[in-house]
């Protein structure tokens, strides 16, 4: 091959050495190496700081479609410890084992090396209906993975029965009546939690006659049945509020989750809550009374760390992700008070918002309800021990 030939090395030609001139060749040659040599250093160089880089996001390895990650990089595995911390989870046992979870989403990639030893329980594909479990827009995959990954990544309860149900198609959307089978479907089969990481404004109307059911009867109903519902705020905040926190969050008796940041504060995505009452604009909405004020509370959602459906680890930012960790903490208290899963009425629903409200981390200088912060900030180990 040609570029094989061209690093062969070749004596020189020869030159008489009582000559007192040097062919131009023989000036030059000197040069061109040094230049080449020269070249050849910047180069290695350059992929040794590219590959410095590389490390520095996430370990890297060869592999069959080229470079991949073999674990997250520094900055995840630092905002896992953080965030640990912050919400008082560190040194917690208790692991959601025997707890029904369902999570309505965009499906699950089992195939992430942090998902190799879990296996769901069920799964229902709302959009493709296919049988056997996937993801193609990546959402479903890491907010399972804040929940059940156990590698890297450490899940808040992975030990979890987990169902899936695959309603948000390859785009992250879906409709709300299709959401809204999901959860009659998560009801159907016993679960004990809904996690909804997904949400939509309200509707114009508080009812819309001739429509199909909604997620906001769904979410109703099942909590009826005893079952927990947990649903993201939305990330509509700041200069973007629409005015409230999205739908199904502003159920009465949902668990309604806003966003914080690694530093405890308000994340400033995250959607902004109601609790005054309005007439307009419409939807008509009722003034929240205690312990049902939306936001109820905050937890992780500024670079989160979380698996992907690529097969590697991200950061992200969003209320979704704060769900999961309420999902999680909802886990850990029905496996410590299995009771609690027992209930055939929204009765304990009422119950754990009354810990939730008594046990979270209030922002300083806070008195009562903060409409972007809720009651305070997730404490999992203290709603623990307010239950007991």
């Amino acid at each position: 091959m040609e570029e094989e030939e061209s690093n062969i090395w070749a004596p020189p030609p020869y030159q008489d050495p009582n000559s007192e001139h040097l062919t131009p060749q023989l000036q030059s040659e000197p040069l061109e190496e040094n230049l080449a040599f020269v070249q050849r250093a910047l180069s290695i160089g350059v992929a040794i700081l590219i590959l410095a880089s590389m490390v520095y996001i996430g370990f890297i390895v060869f592999g069959e479609n080229g470079l991949v990650s073999y674990r997250p990089g520094d900055q995840a595995i630092e905002s896992q410890e953080i965030y640990s911390d912050l919400i008082g989870f560190s040194g917690i046992k208790l692991s959601g084992d025997n707890v029904r979870v369902c999570i309505v989403d965009s499906g699950i990639m089992l195939e992430h090396k942090d998902l190799e030893s879990f296996n769901i329980v069920l799964w229902k594909d709302f959009i493709q209906a296919k049988s056997t479990p996937y993801d193609d827009n990546g959402h479903g995959t890491s907010m399972a993975g804040i929940l059940v990954a156990d590698g890297w990544m450490k899940g808040i309860a992975p030990r979890v029965d987990l169902l899936v149900a695959k309603a948000l198609g390859k785009d992250g959307s879906g409709s709300d009546e299709i959401v809204a089978e999901a959860i009659d479907w998560c009801a159907s089969n016993d679960a004990d939690i809904i996690s909804l990481s997904l949400g939509g404004a309200p509707d114009f109307l508080p009812f819309d006659i001739g429509s199909g059911r909604g997620s906001d009867e769904a979410t109703n109903d099942a909590i009826d049945q005893g079952i927990f519902v947990v649903a993201a705020a939305g990330n509509d905040g700041g200069a973007n509020d629409d005015g409230d926190v999205a739908n199904p969050c502003g159920e009465r008796l949902v668990i309604c989750v806003g966003g914080a940041t690694q530093s405890g504060e308000h994340w400033i995505g995250s959607s902004t809550g109601d609790n005054n009452g309005r007439i307009l604009p419409l939807p008509l909405l009722a003034p929240r009374s205690d312990p049902h004020k939306k936001p109820e509370l905050v937890a992780p959602a500024e670079k989160v760390a979380v698996i992907n459906y690529e097969g590697s680890w991200s950061l992200v930012d969003g209320t979704s992700a704060a769900t999961v960790y309420v999902t999680g903490a909802i886990a850990l208290l029905l496996q410590q008070n299995p009771e609690l899963a027992d209930a055939t009425s929204s009765s304990n629903t009422e119950q754990v918002k009354d810990w939730i409200q008594q046990s979270v981390t209030p922002q300083e200088g806070q008195s009562g309800h903060d409409d972007d912060y809720g009651y305070g900030l997730l404490q999992i180990q203290a709603l623990l021990d307010a239950a007991n």
